[in-house]
């Protein structure tokens, strides 16, 4: 397991992107009205999103990283698994946009781990 602890500003601003992005999705169903299954979704996803995001930005661990993939590739399949991708409230649009920025940043930071691992070795 990687403990990188001189993270760069760069490295943290990809884990504040993804705490505002979880807790956007976590508002969205009061701001959009969406439907029982999408606003518990969104609501348990982009509360997890951010708050491994934010236990990221305080003591990195690449594990996390690893959950916001996961976090943010359930996110994009969630609407189909969940059947709310055809809602009428944007439910299904907004859970994918979330998930596909988290799952890109959460790869990105994994990326840039194990690069940064590899040449100090």
């Amino acid at each position: 397991m990687l403990n990188i602890t001189n993270r760069g500003t760069e490295d943290r601003a990809l884990d504040v992107v993804n705490i505002i992005v979880g807790v956007c999705l976590a508002l969205t169903p009061w701001v959009l009205g969406f439907t029982e299954a999408a606003a518990w979704n969104a609501w348990l996803v982009g509360a997890a999103i951010a708050l491994v995001a934010l236990g990221a930005l305080m003591a990195f661990r690449e594990w996390e990283e690893w959950v916001n993939l996961v976090l943010g590739v359930w996110a994009i399949v969630s609407p189909w698994v969940l059947g709310f991708v055809f809602s009428g409230t944007h439910a299904g649009a907004v859970h994918v946009v979330a998930g596909v920025i988290v799952a890109a940043l959460a790869a990105i930071e994994l990326w840039f781990t194990h690069k940064r691992a590899l040449s100090t070795a």
